[in-house]
């Protein structure tokens, strides 16, 4: 079975850790991974506020050559990447002269044959029906399950877990033997793309996001988005200084953990590369 993959931006860059850990998994699980030959930058997360036809172009051109390869379903590790390219799937299936437009823009044909599946998608797909039984190390750890904003939201539209308390996540961890919290900022925003232009802001919003996974006993926050990782890891001094505390919680990408509890090797899943360090 092969499954096409788009890294995006992120994961092959500030990110790489995730690119990483990802296709350790797929190997460990012996799911065969193609890159998409040729692709872009989605767009996220700026295009859709500057010009309406790129932000659709942009991601349209990254599923006809999906199409042009012959895949069928493709995983879209990044969250905000998954958005936009199920947003465009959406868009162009319900608007033909958009179609037509964009088609001509990118000189390529899209026929909208291709799924798109984020990677909690992914892992419940072709990961889940075995997992359990590939556990040779329980995570055992209680965790905080972050969902971020882009993993369920536009939710008419991606029709993925819940909006508000989204649980999907939550079953992986299970599987592995982690303890999943009940907590109240699973899907609240950490600052996204402000991590740059406004540390400070991401400062504050990280820093509840944090604060409220640490009050209530979480050993490790698990995500599946490269900015939601960059965020909580990378501006833990942000963070903490807003918390007036200095907080080590570690943050990991759901593969990471998974690939733990399955006796992947933890420079496989390149946990070396956090900020944060992974003690657990």
């Amino acid at each position: 079975m092969t499954l096409g993959l788009y890294p995006g931006c992120s994961l092959k860059g500030s990110s790489r850790e995730y690119a990483e850990s990802v296709l350790a998994v797929a190997k460990a699980f012996d799911i065969t991974i193609q890159e998409i030959s040729g692709w872009n930058c989605c767009g996220a997360t700026a295009a859709h506020n500057l010009n309406r036809e790129l932000s659709v172009a942009l991601p349209a051109r990254i599923l006809s050559l999906a199409e042009k390869q012959g895949l069928n379903e493709i995983v879209v590790p990044c969250a905000a990447c998954y958005s936009r390219l199920t947003v465009t799937k959406h868009e162009l299936s319900n608007n033909s002269s958009l179609k037509n437009r964009i088609a001509e823009i990118n000189n390529m044909e899209y026929k909208g044959t291709v799924e798109v599946l984020n990677i909690i998608q992914m892992l419940n797909k072709y990961v889940t029906p075995v997992l359990e039984n590939r556990v040779t190390k329980p995570f055992d750890h209680k965790v905080a399950c972050y969902y971020g904003c882009y993993l369920v939201r536009p939710h008419e539209i991606l029709g993925f877990d819940r909006e508000e308390d989204p649980q999907s996540m939550d079953e992986l961890m299970l599987k592995i033997g982690a303890t999943p919290i009940d907590w109240a900022f699973k899907t609240e925003c950490c600052g996204a793309g402000l991590s740059v232009s406004r540390t400070h802001s991401v400062g504050r919003l990280s820093g509840r996001i944090i604060g409220d996974a640490s009050d209530r006993g979480a050993e490790a926050m698990i995500v599946a988005c490269p900015m939601c990782h960059s965020n909580l890891d990378m501006r833990r001094d942000a963070i903490n200084s807003f918390l007036g505390e200095k907080i080590d919680i570690p943050v990991l990408y759901v593969t990471q953990a998974i690939g733990l509890a399955v006796g992947i090797d933890r420079k496989a899943l390149a946990l070396q590369r956090h900020f944060v360090s992974v003690n657990i």
